[in-house]
């Protein structure tokens, strides 16, 4: 370990208020069984993700592996922490607010940087916005490949991310590298760019850094639906995702795992 890290608090920030996905609304969350909107499981990753990085700096971020899963909300306003202890060469980090652990991960460092084959990722077109079809076990089929409608990262929405997820580090604004939490919000997209949703949670995701993008790169993702599953009368989808800068460039793969159709809807 070259760093140690101390305990990491932050004031949490629901930036998805107003977002297509309601569970981040107070109103439709509380239907839920929830206190209010839920902070988006990516901005916990990406609250996580300040441990390995202050451990093991940019080399965390050329070939760092994570993991993290969220097993309880955190809300808007609430003071969250982020605490991490060395085991077995790696981190097992946790975020807990309100007395309660909400989230767990692991993150380790390979000695050498891993590699992805782009062709082995089939480029598809999403549909257009008002084309999507609802998501179900159709559109979600395992096996099917699903892409996400590019974008580029501007350097204003880069400072307005970090500032949203309350970010210290300054290698983001510094070197212009896209964030961890940004990844993830591109494989957000893999879900909601290709179906129509309801109110869904993303439960977890796996991120193996593969080299920095930056802001102005073009991002895409491509990705195949790995698992699509019923536990406890949720419905879930899991992806395989390779993000990619300048269609080129692979820049990390991601295993994500969201809820695509909560219990409670279908017993609406």
């Amino acid at each position: 370990m070259s760093t140690p890290f101390a305990p990491y608090s932050i004031v949490a920030f629901n930036a998805a208020k107003l977002s297509e996905n309601k569970m981040h609304d107070d109103t439709v969350a509380k239907k839920f069984g929830f206190t209010g909107g839920l902070v988006p499981g990516v901005d916990v990753y990406a609250y996580m993700s300040h441990a390995p990085l202050t451990v093991w700096g940019r080399a965390f971020l050329e070939r760092g592996h994570m993991e993290g899963r969220f097993g309880k909300p955190i809300y808007d306003g609430e003071t969250a922490t982020v605490t991490a202890a060395e085991r077995d060469g790696g981190l097992d980090i946790q975020i807990e607010s309100r007395g309660v652990v909400c989230g767990t991960g692991r993150a380790t460092l390979p000695a050498a940087p891993s590699s992805a084959v782009l062709d082995d990722f089939k480029l598809s077109t999403p549909p257009d916005h008002e084309q999507r079809p609802p998501a179900d076990a159709q559109s979600y089929r395992a096996g099917a490949w699903l892409n996400i409608h590019p974008f580029t990262f501007s350097p204003d929405q880069q400072a307005e991310y970090l500032k949203s997820i309350c970010e210290a580090d300054p290698i983001y604004a510094k070197e212009g590298i896209i964030h961890p939490g940004t990844i993830l919000r591109a494989c957000n997209w893999v879900l909601t760019h290709n179906a129509k949703m309801g109110p869904w949670i993303h439960v977890g995701s796996t991120l193996q850094h593969l080299t920095p993008g930056h802001v102005g790169d073009e991002i895409s993702v491509r990705a195949q639906v790995s698992k699509n599953f019923e536990n406890k009368g949720h419905k879930i989808v899991e992806l395989d995702a390779l993000v990619i800068a300048n269609n080129k460039t692979p820049i990390a793969r991601v295993t994500h795992a969201a809820i695509y159709e909560p219990r409670q809807v279908r017993a609406a």
